[in-house]
Parts: structure tokens; sequence; C-alpha cells
């Protein structure tokens, strides 16, 4: 299983980023992008005049995880990608109300996404198959928005993705024994009161509670330092499992 890292900054971008988009493929299986924020079409697009995209599987609805389906629409609609195969688009529960409603906000009409993908929603604790690989879902802490950390595996290989989180238990369930965590660490100290993300230490907490072979920090703003003792995630990063 290869994963390129396509966007990896926090809610405002680093210099020269794009936030949170990480692309997923195996032999055999297609193309799984999780999360689509702004910057992420137009990094795929370094490579392909359309990006060839089979899947795209949302965490949650914050504008920096999901921001640049709205620019995909119109490129599929009315430009390079127009004629294009639909990739599915899987949404968290509810995720097909929630696109509708936004679409008329953003001043489009309810069904704009659904001309584009294939819209279906996942289910919590329960594995769903996304183009060859199985995707499984679990609920984590993001303030007052319902959110989801991932796992995807395919032929034994396991890759989890915390989306945004604060602590929680299943931070390490869902990395449990995978070969790969994508852990974000957005602050440099903790949050007074309703809990949204990670600091350093508590990904790291949840890196050693989970077993996982290898953690991968994300979504870590350029002004907040580390100690160097962390993989962090940059753009265009390759990473083979």
């Amino acid at each position: 299983m290869k994963l390129t890292v396509v966007g990896c900054s926090p809610a405002w971008p680093n210099p020269g980023g794009a936030q949170s988009g990480y692309l997923v493929e195996a032999p055999g299986c297609g193309r799984l992008l999780l999360d689509c924020g702004p910057g992420v079409l137009a990094r795929l697009r370094l490579h392909d005049d359309w990006p060839e995209i089979d899947a795209i599987a949302i965490t949650h609805f914050h504008l920096d995880h999901w921001g640049d389906l709205v620019p995909w629409v119109w490129g599929a609609l009315a430009g390079p990608g127009a004629g294009e195969v639909k990739p599915e688009l899987i949404a968290p529960p509810g995720g097909r109300e929630q696109l509708a409603d936004l679409a008329v906000r953003l001043g489009g009409w309810s069904n704009m996404f659904e001309q584009v993908f294939r819209i279906r929603e996942f289910s919590q604790s329960e594995p769903t198959e996304v183009c060859g690989y199985e995707l499984f879902a679990l609920r984590v802490p993001h303030y007052n928005l319902e959110a989801y950390a991932f796992r995807v595996s395919q032929n034994g290989v396991r890759i989890a993705y915390s989306g945004d989180s604060g602590p929680s238990d299943q931070l390490p369930e869902i990395a449990r024994d995978c070969d790969l965590f994508i852990c974000e660490a957005t602050l440099l100290d903790g949050e007074p009161d309703i809990r949204g993300h990670l600091t350093l230490p508590e990904a790291e907490e949840a890196f050693e509670q989970s077993g996982a072979r290898r953690m991968l920090v994300t979504h870590r703003p350029r002004e907040r330092p580390t100690d160097g003792a962390h993989e962090l995630a940059y753009e265009g990063l390759e990473i083979s499992i």
C-alpha cells in the first residue's frame, strides 16, 4: 500500500501548503482520497489534467477537510473533469443531507454534489468496502461537531488516520496494531474547555497505546516547533508499506 500526503496543513494553511488530503493506493484497488481540503485539488492536478480518483472519504465537515469538493464540482461540470467517471463520495452519517444544505448555502442547488459524486454514507463501527479497501470509522471528539477517525485495510496492511480529534480512547483503538498511524497534533498546549485537537505528547501517547508501528504527525502549524523526534507530514511525502 502507498500513502501520498497531498495536503496536511491545519485550519490555516502552512506557507505553500494545502489542507487535509491523503491518497491511498494499492495493487488491484482504486485510488482512495481521505479528506479533500482546500488546495488538495490543485495539488492533484500537478500530475494529471484532472485527477483520477475512485473514492473520497470525508472525516467531518469542517472546511479544511472537505472544502475542495466545491471546486471539484465546478471542474467536473464545466471544466476538464466533464465527462469523467463519478468518484464515490463516502460521507459521515447524515452527510447527504448536510451536503444538500451546504450546496444551497453556497449558492448552488441541493443536488449539486450528487451530479458529480456517487454519495453514500458510512456507518460508525461497521466496516464498509470502498474501491477494494475496508474502511472502518470510529467517532472521535472534535468540539461540538460530529467527526470520525478512519482505518483503511487491504491485504493485511492497515493505515489509521485520526482526522481531527481531542484525546480519546478511540484513537488507540482505531490505530491498534496498524502499520501507520497518521495522527494530528495541532496544539502547542492543551485546550481549557471542550477538546477538539491534540498536543504532540497526547498524539504520542495515543500512538504508544495503539501498538502501531509508525506514526506520522500531521495537521501541525509550522509556527509550533517540535523537538525533532517526530516524523512530520509534508506535501508530496510518499510512504510505501
